[in-house]
């Protein structure tokens, strides 16, 4: 599947800080430690609708983590998947008479025109599910030959099952008691009461073929994938296991998240599946998680419609701390257009004062697990600075410009 375009990242003067982010598995902000190539792997869209700010706010989150590790020097090997067959899809197309394909292709083009647009810097392999098909039977297969995963007792649809307690180590990403993982399964995706599991938490691995579904002939018999195993197999053959960072919002740290690592931790034998686990927190509207099932979503490329700068949109998201559930308002996005107003009124005069100071606090605030609000202010202090006439550096205004830039991706 094809990416998006990138737009170059300046090199910035001075010493970068090393990123510490909070991992979820751990319960506490620790360094990153890459090498020289670091990997990262953000669970993408299921294309069944528009990019919506919850959205744009998880994939902004997982760009600054991008941008430090640049910023320090590392290649980044960013893997990124497209889940372009699953229920939500399918039911979409089908209330909308839509062709299923036409609908996935259509909302995933517009995805990365938005992306463009908010200058997220793109991943190297962006994968669609679909494409992923012959090496997810694979890893199943393996599955279910090494005992880790079951077809349940049905004579007419004998799906295949994860077997959750295949590593001994299920729950240890989300840390959640088995009574909130059941309560989840069942709210995200998954189907306790299906008859024929061992276990309510087992997830589904591959759904065997039912009359006016889509299907691929495999070894495993004509069916489709489920979920979670799409992403363990799409990261593992691409990035490896104990890589870096398995981000996404905090709604995929069960079962999304707990499952793919499962799964990949059972086909290889080794631990952890990713180093950190990070999770965004969720965007709310109105009192309320902005979600496609409540239908209170502002869409990214609604407000570019609407003629909204999305560098004022990057803006306002970054002006609450991404592992934070917070709201959209119109005082919020105001306050991002006047923000970046000020900061471009301030990068384009001739002289400003000297930005060494401004950009070692902004690395030192970014490299605190991507502390947007203190970065925000610290600019602001320097604007407010060159717009009041103070400071004589003809550099100032280009050495912040290129801060600015390169490390929270806001073109001024």
């Amino acid at each position: 599947m094809q990416t998006w375009a990138s737009t170059p990242v300046p090199r910035v003067a001075g010493t970068p800080r090393p990123l510490r982010l909070y991992d979820t598995a751990a319960g506490e902000v620790r360094p990153t430690a890459p090498g020289s190539t670091a990997g990262l792997y953000v669970c993408g869209i299921t294309p069944y609708d528009a990019t919506h700010l919850g959205h744009a706010a998880t994939y902004l989150a997982f760009d600054l983590v991008h941008r430090q590790w640049l910023d320090n020097g590392h290649d980044v090997n960013y893997v990124q998947n497209v889940t372009d067959i699953d229920d939500p899809l399918l039911e979409r197309a089908e209330r909308d008479q839509d062709d299923w394909v036409v609908l996935g292709m259509r909302e995933t083009a517009l995805f990365r025109e938005d992306m463009v647009a908010l200058r997220v810097l793109p991943p190297r392999s962006y994968i669609g599910a679909v494409e992923s098909i012959p090496e997810i039977t694979e890893a199943i297969a393996k599955l279910l030959a090494g005992g880790h995963a079951y077809r349940v007792d049905d004579a007419e649809h004998p799906d295949i099952y994860f077997d959750h307690t295949a590593t001994g180590r299920f729950g240890y990403e989300s840390q959640y008691p088995a009574e909130t993982m059941l309560e989840l399964f069942a709210e995200r995706g998954g189907d306790p009461d299906r008859p024929g599991k061992r276990h309510p938490l087992d997830a589904l691995l591959w759904r065997v073929e039912r009359p006016g579904e889509p299907s691929w002939e495999s070894e495993l018999g004509a069916g489709r994938p489920g979920w979670h195993v799409e992403c363990s197999v799409i990261a593992l053959n691409r990035l490896g296991t104990a890589f870096d960072v398995q981000g996404g919002g905090s709604d995929l740290v069960f079962p999304h998240h707990e499952n793919s690592a499962a799964h990949a931790e059972a086909l290889t034998g080794e631990h952890p599946f990713a180093r950190h686990y990070v999770h965004a927190g969720m965007i709310g509207l109105d009192g309320e998680k902005m979600s496609k099932s409540k239908g209170n979503l502002v869409f990214v490329s609604r407000l570019r419609a609407d003629q909204v700068d999305p560098m004022a949109v990057r803006l306002a998201l970054f002006a609450g701390h991404y592992r934070s559930d917070r709201a959209w308002t119109r005082q919020l996005l105001d306050e991002g257009i006047h923000r970046l107003g000020r900061w471009r009124d301030a990068a384009l005069l001739d002289t400003g004062p000297t930005a060494t100071d401004t950009i070692a606090r902004l690395r030192d605030h970014l490299s605190n697990d991507l502390d947007t609000p203190s970065a925000l202010l610290a600019v602001d202090a320097w604007a407010n600075e060159a717009l009041a006439g103070r400071g004589s550096d003809p550099t100032g205004p280009t050495d912040l410009r290129d801060a600015v830039d390169a490390l929270l991706g806001i073109d001024l």
